[in-house]
């Protein structure tokens, strides 16, 4: 017997269509930029139901909701889910109310919440888990297409079947991944002491004291900052369709994350090349690719021009990666924007006359 069958011992688990036990509701309509601006009610962003299995309370958006609004609010227990995504491993995404709020607070409009009847229940510490499986997962998604851009047919996910275990059951099974969850956090703690690590002598390395921001000489080395609109160009990347993709192909496709979203028979960026996503959960992760690939425009990249080198960009670009991810802009579908990009400025290190543009690194 498994585990979960010396748990049920015999009892019956009732399967439900979703769309019959539940009801399902929208994030936030009509609005603009500028009620995201010192906004008078709370919101529950994309990124936040991206990132933890239950809504992390503490870091609740603001947006401006007048009381003549029709707007939904999000109650205990609802799970909520990221419904338009720029890549398929975002889209879907599942996170659960597990507090109460004294005060209306709201979904970001790129996402859908489910409330179930009240009839039949799932306690939050149990659907937290649930819609994160890999079982629902791959119900999940099912349910949406698209190739750059995915959006969930909230018809195709009415059909999703749900298991309902008895209360007992699902108390025990929450608190057994719940220990488990307890050493994931445990062997988390240990890693990012060691990126911390990292970190710390990367940003040394790259730090206005070591590098002397005030352009002397410093080991036969000068330094100056430049923005990288000075010394290369940002490039987007061109976006593809379905029919592009090629199940065989010899190049990867990156869009709106780290890991490629399929192949193409084409490359338009070299080996060797830095990158940065501009949309998505991911917007603002700075990366590396050590083979020729395909970008679409879920990602910049940058001219391979001879005074920069692109390892030592990835590097001095990952140095201010907090700062690049605060400028994302955090209504709807999290983007960054060029602009921003082209003013970033960054250490140029070289030996030799400047005007030679000789990169050392």
């Amino acid at each position: 017997m498994t585990n979960l069958e010396k748990l049920l011992n015999g009892i019956e688990v009732e399967w439900k269509p979703l769309g019959e036990v539940a009801t399902i509701y929208g994030g936030l309509t009509g609005k603009s930029k500028g009620d995201f601006i010192d906004g008078n009610a709370f919101y529950i962003s994309y990124k936040n139901i991206y990132d933890n299995i239950d809504v992390n309370c503490k870091k609740l958006e603001k947006v401006k909701v007048s009381d003549s609004e029709r707007q939904n609010a999000v109650h205990y227990g609802d799970i909520l889910f990221t419904g338009s995504s720029e890549t398929a491993d975002d889209v879907g995404m599942s996170s659960v109310i597990s507090e109460k709020f004294d005060k209306p607070v709201y979904l970001n409009s790129f996402s859908f919440g489910i409330r179930f009847n009240h009839n039949l229940k799932l306690i939050p510490e149990f659907s937290k888990y649930l819609f994160r499986c890999h079982f629902m997962r791959i119900a999940i998604a099912k349910t949406a297409s698209g190739v750059t851009r995915y959006n969930v047919s909230k018809a195709r996910f009415k059909k999703i079947l749900i298991p309902f275990p008895p209360i007992s059951i699902q108390k025990e099974i929450a608190g057994i991944l719940d220990k488990f969850t307890m050493l994931e956090a445990e062997l988390e703690a240990e890693l990012d002491c060691r990126k911390r690590q990292y970190e710390y002598y990367r940003n040394k390395l790259l730090s206005y004291d070591i590098l002397n921001c005030e352009g002397k000489l410093l080991n036969n080395v000068e330094v100056e900052w430049k923005t990288l609109g000075e010394i290369c160009e940002v490039l987007r990347g061109k976006r593809l369709t379905k029919r592009d993709l090629v199940d065989n192909a010899k190049y990867p496709i990156f869009h709106g994350g780290l890991e490629p979203i399929g192949y193409y028979n084409k490359n338009n960026r070299l080996a060797n090349s830095a990158m940065l996503i501009n949309v998505g959960a991911s917007a603002g992760t700075v990366g590396f690719c050590n083979c020729d690939f395909w970008s679409s425009d879920g990602c910049f990249c940058f001219s391979h021009a001879n005074i920069l080198n692109q390892r030592y960009l990835f590097y001095a670009l990952q140095s201010i990666e907090p700062i690049i991810k605060s400028k994302v802009r955090k209504a709807g579908i999290p983007t960054l924007d060029n602009k921003y990009i082209e003013r970033l400025s960054i250490p140029i290190p070289f030996r030799g006359h400047k005007t030679k543009g000789l990169i050392f690194i």
